[in-house]
């Protein structure tokens, strides 16, 4: 496919976005920028959480992960869905009691305002990070796919400039309203092109349905279990745990997938929507294992070299392979959808969190839509900075880091919040700094030495667990009685 055709799909993508925009932003007050004035439909939130929860990391870097840990991924799933029914029936019931606009707000009521900004910090520095990891991918790809194949010299720091304008364009005025409607148009364009590319590539394979599950049944890809060493870093109980926990910490204390699900009618609807999306998540996760699959299968079969980065594989397959043009287009257009339904949201909820948590904002007195505007400009400009820092360090799959990246910054949001939720304790509010940054560096510490002091043993994604104890333990040990 040409590059300038790609750059056309791209254009015309989001003119959709804008015109969607447009239609659903409303007045682009304060509360239908926060919570959609709370009126979307559950059903609607739960199909475009999928595109959120998946973004471009899983569309790229969970099918290039297969070759080094096959379908080992599914063990994590399998943890998310124990996960989501702790967010419906423990997380949930609580926001909505409490009617918060910002789920920080708890932690104020709970140990005090320390602990409070404590938690919406971390927030705000998880997210711009996984935002900007998600971002980096829709870069990289404009860049290998487009500019660079153009022969423009269009340097790396530009591509992502443009791609956050386009970002800040179609969220500025409607926030989450209008996200709750884009997410859902992105992820029916992210599954399309999942479920178009598996078509093509197992035709150019001659595979049908049955043929091509027979193939990866068959390959060296498809082991999910691993129950052999404890100490690897796909032991089972490790990952299934890991995931159970990641999707608390990341979902569930998250002001990013929180406030679509406070967006909804009651808090009935909400839960249906958390039923529904961890079921259907399922699914959607294996579909693009088994893409992962086919593409190793067809580059092993056409002679292709698999490129040094796994998150390569599938953008080099799709546009420079000699596969039809439409996958292709499919490849773009489902890239663009899969990025862009977790950087949307993410954007406007680092805005809400800081508008609410940071500057104080509430209902009887709400900030100006001036100030809120350039709080939204000015989290565009930090994931620019980030991008690009990441971009000169990262040397691994993108997901892998995320998740090991999660680890540190969402480790003091589940101590805080296990803390509160099952104690009776009040602690020493002051103090709470202290242990939410010595958390993180003890988990370091004990990261880079798990192999040499507990025989071999990897610590990977089962870190956030570990820093959520840590953040438990020094705030008990901070704990005064009622």
């Amino acid at each position: 496919m040409s590059p300038t055709g790609i750059l056309l799909i791209v254009l015309a993508y989001f003119g959709l976005l804008i015109f969607i925009s447009y239609l659903t932003s409303g007045k682009g007050d304060n509360a239908t920028f926060f919570l959609g004035n709370r009126q979307s439909p559950w059903y609607v939130v739960a199909f475009g959480m999928i595109g959120a929860s998946l973004s471009g990391v899983t569309f790229i870097s969970v099918p290039g992960w297969v070759g080094s840990s096959q379908f080992s991924y599914m063990q994590m799933v399998l943890g998310y869905l124990l996960g989501y029914l702790v967010i419906a029936n423990v997380l949930l019931p609580l926001y909505y009691k409490l009617n918060l606009t910002s789920i920080y707000s708890y932690l104020d009521g709970r140990f005090g305002k320390v602990s409070y900004k404590v938690g919406a910090f971390y927030f705000l520095l998880s997210r711009t990070i996984g935002a900007s990891f998600r971002l980096y991918l829709v870069a990289m790809v404009l860049q290998f796919a487009v500019f660079d194949p153009m022969g423009l010299e269009v340097p790396f720091w530009l591509t992502v400039v443009l791609t956050i304008t386009l970002i800040w364009l179609y969220t500025f005025r409607g926030g989450i309203k209008t996200i709750i409607w884009t997410d859902t148009l992105q992820t029916a364009f992210m599954l399309l092109s999942a479920g178009m590319t598996v078509y093509f590539i197992s035709s150019e394979l001659d595979f049908n349905f049955s043929e091509a599950v027979a193939a990866i049944d068959a390959s060296e890809y498809s082991r999910v279990f691993d129950f052999d060493d404890w100490r690897s870093g796909s032991y089972f109980w490790k990952q299934f745990f890991s995931g159970a926990f990641i999707t608390i910490a990341m979902t569930g204390l998250d002001q990013d997938m929180m406030q679509k699900n406070l967006t909804c009618r009651s808090i009935g609807e909400a839960k249906k929507n958390m039923y529904w999306f961890s079921l259907v998540l399922v699914f959607v996760n294996l579909l693009f294992l088994g893409m992962g699959a086919l593409l190793y299968i067809f580059a092993q079969q056409k002679g292709i070299d698999i490129p040094v980065k796994a998150d390569q594989l599938f953008p080099m397959i799709a546009l420079q392979s000699g596969l039809p043009a439409v996958v292709g287009l499919f490849f773009i257009l489902g890239l663009i959808a899969a990025a862009y339904s977790s950087a949307d949201s993410a954007l406007t909820a680092l805005t809400t969190s800081f508008s609410v948590d940071i500057l104080g904002s509430t209902e009887d007195k709400p900030i100006s839509k001036k100030h809120r505007m350039m709080v939204h400009l000015g989290f565009s400009a930090l994931l620019v900075l980030t991008i690009l820092i990441f971009k000169s360090l990262n040397d691994d799959s993108v997901i892998s880091e995320l998740f090991v990246a999660a680890g540190y910054t969402y480790g003091p949001l589940l101590g805080l919040y296990a803390f509160g939720l099952f104690t009776k304790w009040q602690v020493k509010d002051a103090w709470v700094p202290l242990v939410c940054l010595l958390s993180p560096l003890l988990c370091y510490v004990v990261k880079l030495n798990s192999d040499v002091w507990f025989a071999g043993y990897q610590m990977k994604f089962e870190l956030l667990i570990l820093n959520g104890f840590l953040t438990f333990l020094g705030l008990f040990l901070l704990r005064k009685k009622f």
